[in-house]
């Protein structure tokens, strides 16, 4: 009996053993399949976050790329304008900043609102004689200088140039205007038969004017002269002798660069004086033309 119980504890030792041997590899395989599988998915989610940062990297690159992309045309955009506008001033402008200034040369037609009374023509102090009188049109040439004071009235008013002018003219208004007594060879005052000379009417003027031209670095360029000094010197004299006569000029006009430091332009002034010069009043207007060159 004994004999037989320890055979079969010894069976079953034998049995647990070999269950033991059979069913413990598939144990250790499962659960070292478990780790595997956690450890795949450990990698999966490390490999989804490096690919989650890398996509964050990327578009912040390309917005950055884009901002950067944006920016550089601006600024191409913005040189580009800067470059024609730079291009568009020293073509339209005297060839440099430092050509502002204006010499000018003047001439056409002119009107005197008066006819011009004197003293060897018409004449009411001595009215003896042709008592002729001169024409009210007449024609004019003269000159001047722009002296550039600032391009901009002193930074009230971009593009806009405030110049010095300084200018003289004459006009003639007529040539063999009969002479009354005191214009006959020999005078009618002695008693001498009408035997008149030929008088010549004509006018100097000297005036000194601000003159404001606007659109600074364009080819055309209007002007004004809002008031200015006019000293006018008339032949012959007055019937007391008298040859200067103060004033005020008024005038408009435009000019347009053809080529370089070379202008042309049109302008029309109008000269005013208070009362008469002991007899001869000498308002009037002028209307032509100019051609001016930078300096």
């Amino acid at each position: 009996m004994k004999f037989f119980y320890d055979k079969k504890g010894v069976g079953s030792g034998v049995v647990l053993l070999l269950a033991s041997m059979i069913f413990m590899p598939h144990a250790f395989a499962h659960d070292r399949t478990k780790a595997l599988e956690q450890k795949v998915q450990e990698l999966e989610n490390m490999l989804r976050s490096v690919q989650g940062e890398l996509q964050r990297v990327r578009t912040e690159s390309d917005s950055k790329a884009v901002e950067a992309q944006q920016t550089a045309v601006e600024a191409k955009a913005q040189a580009t304008a800067a470059r024609e506008e730079v291009s568009r001033v020293s073509s339209t402008t005297t060839a440099g900043t430092d050509k502002r200034h204006r010499v000018f040369f003047r001439g056409g037609w002119a009107r005197s609102d008066h006819t011009h009374n004197a003293v060897s023509i018409e004449s009411r102090v001595a009215p003896v004689g042709a008592q002729d009188r001169a024409d009210r049109d007449a024609w004019y040439i003269g000159a001047g200088l722009d002296f550039s004071l600032t391009n901009d009235v002193w930074g009230l008013m971009p593009r806009t140039e405030v110049l010095a002018e300084v200018m003289f003219e004459y006009k003639h208004f007529r040539t063999g205007v009969a002479g009354n007594a005191l214009a006959n060879e020999p005078t009618q005052l002695a008693g001498f038969p009408d035997n008149p000379r030929g008088v010549t009417v004509s006018q100097f003027t000297l005036t000194a004017a601000p003159k404001i031209k606007f659109m600074e670095g364009s080819k055309f360029r209007p002007w004004i002269i809002p008031a200015g000094l006019a000293i006018h010197v008339i032949s012959p004299p007055s019937e007391s002798i008298t040859v200067l006569d103060p004033g005020v000029m008024f005038g408009g006009g435009a000019e347009y660069n053809v080529w370089k430091d070379i202008y042309i332009g049109a302008d029309a002034r109008y000269h005013y004086t208070v009362g008469t010069l002991d007899g001869a009043k000498i308002d009037g207007l002028t209307l032509g033309g100019y051609i001016g060159m930078g300096w």
